[in-house]
């Protein structure tokens, strides 16, 4: 099945013309990244490309404007046009996701897990989080991430045989260290988290629970993934991935806790507001409240699915066994080179993705995605034929690339 993509298939990129007279060197850097995105396939999970009236907010006079606070209560004159912009995005964020408060100010993922620790957290606090290994983020822990400088983090894991996420050491663990708060996210964990669960265990032994939902929070907006919202006492996400917007993040919450996120945003952790990509965000809630947005996100799920299957006859081992989401991890090993080879030989042929962490073992397997081919319009029929030039590629068979280029070129990401 091939879908159409929820884009306008008349609309182009913006016109770097002017660029190219005022400063031809940057509109050429600008031109051979626009020309790589649309001659390769991007499978990097963390990445998508977004609507033309979401490129046409970012470059919008709202660059211009300082805007220090939030609405209604600024620290700059001359805000009334950027407060209805925020408080758009606020409003059309808590509808799309059901919650009852919503900041929209943070510049990325790693900036709203920072306001959301700061707000329920002190430096030496125990947390409870996915383990770097087994695909927690660097923001869950990492010693050389603020924290795993500020807080005593304790990694749960994944069960050997399956990859899955073990529930039963998640309850053992906060028996055990008595952690302040529990966060629930991954970067590469390919399966639909029991937030049930979650909520469950931090109840018992009083810890709150954080969702880091950067992944999954655009399948949650187009109803093809859990949410989050209704058993975490803060959710983190960025704005970009299967979400379809602009590079930034947000923070959800109830209303007891609205206060305390605001301030952790703005003053503690950031100053000035970005009202362009705060304007970015308003389109592109707007855009996820569809139904074309809910075909998407649906689709995104399908195609991940018969990706990972059809890898697999390729000769992958694919993690868990499948996907429920748009993230696929597999190791290459089976095929004879690791997951840094076999990230340079994809690349050659225009396959564009990550290595990752493989559970229980030193070496690195491959992460992909498939929310930015599905926003080209490519559905079941093009991923059967994607893990056969995965294949190709790996072979080093020169004819990979040429396949690639037929792909995009049938489905370019900004036709015209």
């Amino acid at each position: 099945m091939t879908v159409t993509s929820a884009h306008s298939r008349t609309h182009s990129v913006p016109d770097f013309q002017a660029l190219r007279r005022q400063d031809p060197e940057l509109a050429e850097v600008l031109l051979g990244e626009l020309h790589r995105q649309s001659t390769g396939l991007q499978l990097i999970a963390a990445e998508n490309f977004t609507s033309p009236a979401v490129l046409a907010a970012l470059g919008s006079p709202l660059a211009n404007k300082y805007a220090e606070g939030y609405p209604g209560a600024r620290h700059h004159g001359g805000c009334e046009f950027v407060d209805v912009a925020e408080r758009i995005a606020m409003e059309r964020a808590m509808a799309l996701f059901g919650a009852q408060h919503a900041n929209v100010q943070s510049h990325s993922g790693s900036s709203a897990v920072l306001a959301a620790y700061a707000a329920l957290l002190k430096p030496g606090d125990t947390v409870l989080a996915m383990g770097l290994p087994y695909g927690g983020h660097l923001t869950h822990g990492s010693p050389a991430n603020f924290s795993g400088r500020w807080f005593d983090f304790v990694g749960y894991g994944v069960e050997a045989d399956s990859g899955l996420i073990d529930y039963e050491q998640v309850a053992a663990l906060a028996k055990k260290h008595r952690p302040k708060a529990i966060v629930c996210g991954s970067i590469s964990y390919p399966r639909h988290l029991d937030y049930a669960a979650f909520r469950e265990i931090a109840d018992e032994y009083g810890a709150y629970l954080i969702a880091d939902a950067a992944h999954p929070i655009g399948l949650v907006a187009g109803g093809a993934a859990p949410s989050p919202v209704p058993y975490a006492d803060v959710v983190c996400a960025t704005t970009h991935k299967v979400l379809r917007g602009p590079r930034g993040g947000m923070i959800l919450c109830g209303a007891g806790l609205a206060e305390r996120i605001d301030r952790a945003v703005f003053p503690f952790t950031q100053g000035g507001a970005q009202m362009h990509t705060i304007a970015a965000k308003a389109v592109a809630f707007g855009e996820a409240a569809t139904p074309a947005f809910a075909a998407y996100a649906h689709q995104v799920v399908a195609n991940a699915r018969v990706l990972a299957a059809r890898l697999a006859d390729e000769g992958f081992a694919i993690t868990t066994d499948g996907t429920d989401t748009h993230l696929i991890t597999a190791d290459p090993a089976p095929l004879g080179v690791d997951g840094r080879t076999a990230r340079g030989r994809l690349a050659a042929a225009g396959l564009v993705l990550d290595t990752c962490a493989l559970p229980y073992g030193d070496q690195r397997g491959i992460r992909l995605g498939t929310a930015a081919v599905t926003t080209q319009g490519m559905g079941e029929a093009e991923m059967a034929r994607i893990a056969v030039i995965f294949g190709a590629a790996l072979r080093e068979d020169p004819k990979a690339r040429t396949e690639v280029l037929e792909l995009t070129g049938r489905f370019p990401p900004y036709p015209g």
